[in-house]
């Protein structure tokens, strides 16, 4: 049903904590596979990955791991975010009624005070990407990282939140 992409570099540890939170999903589902897109780690990531069950691609990026992945929607999520529990029925709900991309709402946790909010800069995949394969193929032969996927894309906003990864 759902390919989860995650780009991790070094995040042995934030990668665990990722995937602690899709097992859920995994059991019941909702999760078909899980594709970690290495950029070149020295740590153990590659252990994480394979440990999780997940496919490991130690090239060619976020670019390969959408042109592998074997569903049609795709979750990209940062190493080190957490979905919060329940998020798999606002996914499906979305899947089954929308043709756009989404974005999680940040966990109340995580919800900086306004003034920060207003002038701070955010990472355009802080809030996870939910997308159609099809709309992102062609970006991602030419965007460098997910980041870039992810960055300027028009979004609807789920019921579900999101335990935003501390920034790296």
């Amino acid at each position: 049903m759902l390919t989860v992409l995650i780009e991790t570099s070094n995040h042995e540890e934030a990668l665990a904590r990722t995937l602690a939170s899709l097992v859920g999903a995994a059991v019941e589902g909702a999760v078909r596979e899980v594709i970690v897109c290495d950029l070149g780690s020295s740590d153990r990531t590659d252990g994480v990955a394979d440990q999780a069950g997940c496919r490991y691609l130690a090239s060619g990026g976020i670019a390969a791991g959408i042109a592998e992945a074997k569903s049609d929607w795709l979750l990209l999520l940062e190493p080190g975010a957490r979905l919060v529990d329940g998020w798999e029925e606002a996914v499906l709900e979305h899947v089954e009624l929308m043709a756009m991309p989404a974005r999680f709402s940040r966990s109340h946790a995580d919800r900086p005070p306004f003034l920060a909010r207003i002038f701070s800069s955010r990472r355009a995949l802080s809030e996870g990407l939910l997308v159609r394969k099809a709309q992102v193929s062609a970006a991602a032969r030419h965007a460098g990282n997910a980041e870039a996927i992810a960055r300027g894309l028009a979004t609807k906003r789920l019921r579900a939140e999101i335990r935003v990864a501390p920034p790296l």
